[in-house]
Protein backbone atom coordinates (compact mmCIF):
# COMPACT_ATOMS: atom_id res chain seq x y z
CA UNK A 1 0.00 0.00 0.00
CA UNK A 2 1.82 3.22 -1.32
CA UNK A 3 -1.33 5.69 -0.22
CA UNK A 4 -0.56 7.25 2.57
CA UNK A 5 -2.59 7.82 6.20
CA UNK A 6 -4.73 10.76 6.12
CA UNK A 7 -5.75 13.10 9.31
CA UNK A 8 -8.02 15.73 8.89
CA UNK A 9 -7.80 18.35 11.12
CA UNK A 10 -10.98 20.68 11.40
CA UNK A 11 -12.74 23.13 13.02
CA UNK A 12 -14.45 26.32 13.27
CA UNK A 13 -12.82 29.43 12.17
CA UNK A 14 -10.26 30.89 14.97
CA UNK A 15 -10.11 27.12 16.78
CA UNK A 16 -5.92 27.20 15.93
CA UNK A 17 -6.59 24.24 13.40
CA UNK A 18 -4.27 26.22 10.96
CA UNK A 19 -1.85 27.17 13.29
CA UNK A 20 -1.28 24.02 14.71
CA UNK A 21 -1.27 22.49 11.19
CA UNK A 22 1.51 25.02 10.48
CA UNK A 23 3.35 24.52 13.79
CA UNK A 24 3.24 20.50 13.06
CA UNK A 25 4.73 21.21 9.84
CA UNK A 26 7.13 23.24 10.98
CA UNK A 27 8.69 20.64 13.07
CA UNK A 28 9.61 18.66 10.18
CA UNK A 29 8.46 15.06 11.18
CA UNK A 30 9.73 12.66 8.92
CA UNK A 31 7.46 10.99 6.55
CA UNK A 32 4.75 13.93 7.40
CA UNK A 33 3.07 16.38 5.06
CA UNK A 34 0.94 18.88 5.36
CA UNK A 35 -1.67 20.45 3.17
CA UNK A 36 -4.53 23.19 3.49
CA UNK A 37 -7.90 22.05 2.07
CA UNK A 38 -7.98 26.69 1.41
CA UNK A 39 -5.38 26.86 -0.70
CA UNK A 40 -7.35 25.73 -3.54
CA UNK A 41 -9.22 28.43 -3.54
CA UNK A 42 -12.92 29.40 -2.00
CA UNK A 43 -15.07 30.34 -4.33
CA UNK A 44 -17.65 33.53 -3.38
CA UNK A 45 -21.35 31.82 -1.98
CA UNK A 46 -22.66 33.16 -5.47
CA UNK A 47 -20.17 31.19 -7.16
CA UNK A 48 -20.62 27.89 -5.02
CA UNK A 49 -24.41 28.31 -5.64
CA UNK A 50 -23.85 28.59 -9.26
CA UNK A 51 -21.18 26.26 -9.60
CA UNK A 52 -21.87 24.11 -7.27
CA UNK A 53 -25.50 24.10 -5.75
CA UNK A 54 -24.78 25.71 -2.54
CA UNK A 55 -21.54 25.92 0.27
CA UNK A 56 -21.84 22.35 1.09
CA UNK A 57 -21.80 20.60 -2.32
CA UNK A 58 -18.92 22.82 -2.77
CA UNK A 59 -17.21 21.60 0.79
CA UNK A 60 -18.16 17.91 -0.28
CA UNK A 61 -16.64 18.41 -3.75
CA UNK A 62 -13.47 20.12 -2.79
CA UNK A 63 -12.96 17.36 0.02
CA UNK A 64 -13.01 14.74 -2.80
CA UNK A 65 -10.97 16.92 -4.76
CA UNK A 66 -8.34 16.88 -2.06
CA UNK A 67 -8.50 13.06 -0.80
CA UNK A 68 -8.14 12.25 -4.33
CA UNK A 69 -4.89 14.44 -4.62
CA UNK A 70 -3.58 13.27 -1.23
CA UNK A 71 -3.74 9.18 -1.95
CA UNK A 72 -1.74 9.72 -4.85
CA UNK A 73 0.62 10.81 -3.12
CA UNK A 74 3.75 8.51 -4.50
CA UNK A 75 6.89 10.29 -2.27
CA UNK A 76 7.32 7.96 0.61
CA UNK A 77 4.88 10.28 2.53
CA UNK A 78 3.29 8.08 4.94
CA UNK A 79 1.00 10.73 6.78
CA UNK A 80 -0.96 14.21 4.98
CA UNK A 81 -2.27 15.83 7.44
CA UNK A 82 -5.02 17.97 5.83
CA UNK A 83 -6.33 21.01 7.74
CA UNK A 84 -10.29 22.37 6.03
CA UNK A 85 -13.63 23.18 7.47
CA UNK A 86 -15.33 20.40 5.52
CA UNK A 87 -18.20 17.80 7.00
CA UNK A 88 -16.37 14.57 8.68
CA UNK A 89 -18.92 12.87 7.13
CA UNK A 90 -17.63 14.24 3.41
CA UNK A 91 -14.05 12.95 4.60
CA UNK A 92 -15.67 9.63 5.38
CA UNK A 93 -16.90 9.45 1.84
CA UNK A 94 -14.65 11.23 0.19
CA UNK A 95 -11.68 8.40 1.50
CA UNK A 96 -13.78 5.50 0.72
CA UNK A 97 -14.29 6.80 -2.81
CA UNK A 98 -10.26 7.70 -3.08
CA UNK A 99 -9.27 4.12 -1.84
CA UNK A 100 -7.80 5.69 1.35
CA UNK A 101 -7.46 2.56 4.02
CA UNK A 102 -6.62 4.40 7.44
CA UNK A 103 -8.37 8.25 7.53
CA UNK A 104 -9.08 9.86 10.83
CA UNK A 105 -10.83 12.99 11.29
CA UNK A 106 -9.93 15.88 14.63
CA UNK A 107 -11.65 18.25 15.64
CA UNK A 108 -10.04 21.32 17.50
CA UNK A 109 -12.63 23.21 18.94
CA UNK A 110 -12.45 26.34 21.60
CA UNK A 111 -14.87 28.42 23.83
CA UNK A 112 -16.89 30.46 21.59
CA UNK A 113 -15.38 33.73 23.23
CA UNK A 114 -11.96 32.89 22.89
CA UNK A 115 -12.50 32.17 18.58
CA UNK A 116 -14.44 35.44 18.63
CA UNK A 117 -11.50 37.21 20.13
CA UNK A 118 -8.86 35.17 18.09
CA UNK A 119 -11.20 36.06 15.08
CA UNK A 120 -11.43 40.01 16.03
CA UNK A 121 -8.09 40.47 17.51
CA UNK A 122 -5.63 38.02 16.37
CA UNK A 123 -6.87 37.12 12.45
CA UNK A 124 -7.99 40.85 12.30
CA UNK A 125 -11.37 39.00 10.89
CA UNK A 126 -14.46 40.27 13.22
CA UNK A 127 -16.56 39.56 10.36
CA UNK A 128 -16.55 36.06 10.65
CA UNK A 129 -17.67 36.25 14.58
CA UNK A 130 -21.45 35.55 13.22
CA UNK A 131 -23.72 33.48 14.23
CA UNK A 132 -23.60 31.28 11.08
CA UNK A 133 -19.82 30.41 12.28
CA UNK A 134 -21.11 29.69 16.20
CA UNK A 135 -23.28 27.77 14.40
CA UNK A 136 -20.57 25.51 12.38
CA UNK A 137 -18.73 25.23 15.41
CA UNK A 138 -22.08 23.56 17.62
CA UNK A 139 -22.40 21.53 14.53
CA UNK A 140 -18.85 20.16 13.86
CA UNK A 141 -18.86 19.24 17.56
CA UNK A 142 -22.20 17.48 16.90
CA UNK A 143 -21.10 15.43 14.72
CA UNK A 144 -17.62 14.71 16.55
CA UNK A 145 -19.96 13.37 19.31
CA UNK A 146 -22.53 11.12 16.98
CA UNK A 147 -19.12 10.00 15.32
CA UNK A 148 -16.95 9.33 18.56
CA UNK A 149 -14.21 11.47 16.89
CA UNK A 150 -11.42 12.82 18.96
CA UNK A 151 -11.97 15.97 20.24
CA UNK A 152 -9.00 18.35 21.25
CA UNK A 153 -9.81 21.74 22.96
CA UNK A 154 -7.18 24.36 22.66
CA UNK A 155 -8.95 26.97 24.78
CA UNK A 156 -6.00 26.92 27.09
CA UNK A 157 -3.64 25.70 25.22
CA UNK A 158 -0.54 27.29 23.53
CA UNK A 159 0.42 26.19 19.65
CA UNK A 160 3.02 23.56 20.89
CA UNK A 161 0.45 21.82 23.52
CA UNK A 162 -1.85 21.02 20.60
CA UNK A 163 0.62 20.28 17.74
CA UNK A 164 2.11 17.75 20.69
CA UNK A 165 -1.86 15.95 21.51
CA UNK A 166 -1.94 15.92 16.87
CA UNK A 167 1.60 14.37 16.59
CA UNK A 168 -0.04 11.36 19.24
CA UNK A 169 -3.37 11.11 16.29
CA UNK A 170 -0.15 11.53 13.67
CA UNK A 171 2.22 8.68 15.07
CA UNK A 172 -1.49 6.53 15.84
CA UNK A 173 -2.67 6.70 11.89
CA UNK A 174 1.03 6.08 10.53
CA UNK A 175 0.98 2.86 13.01
CA UNK A 176 -2.55 1.81 11.32
CA UNK A 177 -0.99 2.54 7.89
CA UNK A 178 2.34 0.30 8.71
CA UNK A 179 -0.02 -2.62 10.38
CA UNK A 180 -1.86 -2.83 7.23
CA UNK A 181 1.10 -2.31 4.96
CA UNK A 182 3.11 -4.87 6.74
CA UNK A 183 0.46 -7.85 6.62
CA UNK A 184 0.23 -6.52 2.32
CA UNK A 185 3.70 -7.68 2.18
CA UNK A 186 3.31 -11.30 3.90
CA UNK A 187 3.12 -13.79 1.21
Amino acid sequence: MNTPAILVVIGASGSGKTAAVRALEARALPGIRCYYLDTIGVPSSEEMDRNFGGPEKWQAVATQRWLDRLAGVTDGTEVCVLDGQTRPSFVRTAAERAGIAVVQVVLLECAPEVRHARLAQSRGQPELCNPQMDSWAVYLRGQADALSLPVIDTTGLEIPAVVDVLVTYVETVRGERSLITSGLNKP
